[in-house]
C-alpha cells in the first residue's frame, strides 16, 4: 500500500494554525467539567514514554492554559481501559484524548461522541475519532526501512540478495501497519524480500522467542533485521548476542537502551520522536476544542478524520547527543560502563 493511501493533503489552512496566539481559562462560573480533558493512557510495556514523557508533558499544557485534566493508564488491560473510560465520562470531559490499546478505543470513543464530546486520537489511529494526532507514521516505517539499507551498504551486502528478517508490531495496534507500509516500501523497492516475518507483537519476550525461532529455522543466516521499536530490537539484540552474531537492526522511540545499543553498533539506528512535539499539537488541538472553537487541519486519513502529522528523525551513533540536548535522555543513563568508551568515541556528554 502506497503512503498516499494513508494521507491525503487536504486544500486548508496549515497545521501551524494550531499554534495558539495565548489561551485563557474558562470564565467564571463555567461548566468545570466542560474545562476539563479526559486523557487515557495506554501501557507502561510498550513504551517509558507515556509515563515519563507524555504524562507530565500533556499536564503541563493544560494546567498553563488553565484547564483541569484527568490522566490515566490502561497499565495494558483493556478492561481497565474501559472502567477508566465509563469513571471520567461519569464525572464529565470536555475533550477527551485517547492512545488506543487493542482496539479498547473504539467503544470509549462512539461513548464520548454520544455525549457530544470531541475525541482526539492520539499516537495511534482510533476509528470514530473526531481528529488524529501523530507522528507520521509511514515515514518512520521509511526510515526504519532506510537504516536497513544503510546497514547493508555499510556491511558490503547486496539488498536483492540479502537475508532480512522482519519484526513487526502488534497488529491491533494501527500505527504498527503503518511502519510495516513504509518499512517495506523502502526494503522492497531496493529488492529485499522477508527471509522470515515474526508474529507481530510489542511484547519484547515474545518478539525475542519468534525471533529466536527464526534465527534457527535460518540457520543463522540472517543479514539484517527490521525491527518496529526499539524495544523488540533489545529482545533481538539479546539472541544475536547469544549467537556471537551482529547485523544491521532498525528501531524507533529513542529510548535509553536503544541509544545505547546504537553506540555500541548493535543497532543501526533509532527513530527519533520527541514526545514534546506531539504532545504540544494534540493539547494545543484540544485547548482549541475547549475554547469552542473550530481547529483548521491540512492533513486527512482515508476515511476523512483531520490528522496533525508530526515529522520524526533518524538518529545514528553521531545523532545521540541531540537526544541528550533535547532532554529526553541523559549522558548519565546513556552512557554506563559498557557504554562509556562509546559515548567519548560520538561526544555524548
Amino acid at each position: 500500500m502506497k503512503k498516499s493511501s494513508w494521507i491525503s493533503i487536504a486544500v486548508a489552512a496549515s497545521a501551524s494554525a494550531l499554534l495558539l496566539s495565548g489561551c485563557s481559562a474558562p470564565a467564571d462560573g463555567g461548566d468545570s467539567a466542560a474545562a476539563r480533558a479526559c486523557i487515557i493512557l495506554p501501557d507502561t510495556a510498550s513504551s517509558p514514554r507515556w509515563e515519563s514523557g507524555d504524562r507530565p508533558a500533556l499536564e503541563k499544557a493544560f494546567t498553563d492554559a488553565g484547564f483541569e485534566s484527568d490522566i490515566q493508564n490502561a497499565q495494558g488491560d483493556e478492561a481497565k481501559y474501559a472502567t477508566i473510560a465509563e469513571q471520567q465520562l461519569s464525572e464529565g470531559c470536555g475533550v477527551m484524548i485517547l492512545v488506543d490499546y487493542n482496539s479498547a478505543g473504539v467503544q470509549v470513543a462512539q461513548k464520548a461522541k454520544d455525549q457530544g464530546i470531541p475525541v482526539i486520537a492520539y499516537d495511534r489511529p482510533i476509528a470514530g475519532a473526531d481528529y488524529y494526532v501523530s507522528f507520521d507514521n509511514v515515514k518512520v516505517g521509511e526510515l526504519e526501512g532506510q537504516s536497513i539499507l544503510d546497514g547493508l551498504a555499510a556491511a558490503g551486502k547486496d539488498p536483492a540478495t540479502a537475508s532480512v528478517v522482519y519484526v513487526p508490531g502488534d497488529p491491533k495496534d494501527g500505527n504498527a501497519a503503518m511502519f510495516s507500509e513504509g518499512a517495506t516500501s523502502v526494503m522492497e523497492a531496493a529488492g529485499i524480500k522477508a527471509a522470515f516475518e515474526t508474529p507481530g507483537t510489542w511484547d519484547p519476550a515474545t518478539a525475542g522467542t519468534g525471533f529466536e525461532q527464526a534465527y534457527t529455522a535460518l540457520g543463522g543466516n540472517i543479514d539484517a533485521v527490521w525491527v518496529a521499536n526499539d524495544s523488540n530490537a533489545a529482545a533481538v539484540i539479546a539472541v544475536l548476542d547469544k549467537n556471537g552474531k551482529t547485523v544491521p537492526v532498525s528501531g524507533q522511540d529513542a529510548s535509553i537502551a536503544g541509544l545505547q545499543n546504537v553506540l555500541l553498533g548493535k543497532q543501526t539506528a533509532t527513530v527519533y520522536k520527541p514526545f514534546q512535539l506531539e504532545a504540544e499539537a494534540a493539547s494545543k488541538l484540544a485547548i482549541q476544542l475547549l475554547q469552542g472553537e473550530t481547529p483548521s487541519v491540512d492533513k486527512k486519513l482515508d476515511d476523512g478524520t483531520p490528522f496533525i502529522a508530526v515529522t520524526p528523525t533518524l538518529v545514528g551513533p553521531s545523532d545521540v547527543q541531540k537526544v541528550v540536548d533535547d532532554g529526553n535522555a541523559t549522558a548519565a543513563e546513556i552512557c554506563t560502563d559498557a557504554v562509556k568508551a562509546a559515548c567519548e568515541q560520538y561526544g555524548v556528554k
